[in-house]
């Protein structure tokens, strides 16, 4: 099983942005708070040490011009990366920002693999989001990518 966190809406070029990207959007646009700074700083550090980039592998995966639509999922078994997603999830939250929940099967046509996660190439009709979860005692109504490298791809 694979699982992505993304926006409900697709954007210009029909791909939903991923959590990493909607939460990095806050905070190059200077919204965040000092602790939200903080805490979205140190979580982008953490899954840069924490996975590969999979554009280390292949340069070309997430060219626009080849790749126009392909997109970043966890497996299912990388419970250390995705135990730490509640976090970005709060940050959105905070800022009024959706973002789902999708688990998949097969998301699409595999076009890298690493022992954390995929890229595929969508197929043509996606699945119904879920809403993503929050931890325990934080209150939802959540209806649920840099010179340096960032993991603004998932």
């Amino acid at each position: 099983m694979y699982i992505r966190f993304q926006s409900p809406l697709p954007g210009k070029r029909g791909v939903h942005t991923g959590v990493f990207g909607l939460a990095n959007g806050l905070g190059r646009s200077g919204a965040l708070t000092a602790d939200e700074h903080v805490a979205w700083r140190a979580g982008n550090d953490w899954y840069n040490a924490a996975y590969p980039d999979p554009t280390d592998s292949d340069p070309t995966v997430y060219d626009p011009s080849i790749h126009p639509q392909a997109t970043a999922w966890f497996k299912s078994t990388a419970t250390h990366l995705l135990e730490r997603i509640p976090r970005y999830l709060e940050i959105l939250h905070a800022h009024g920002v959706e973002c789902r929940r999708i688990e998949s099967a097969a998301p699409g046509r595999i076009i890298y693999e690493d022992e954390v996660q995929i890229v595929v190439v969508p197929h043509e009709a996606p699945e119904e989001p879920q809403p993503a979860q929050l931890p325990d005692g934080v209150h939802s109504r959540l209806r649920n990518d840099g010179a340096e490298r960032d993991p603004s791809t998932c």
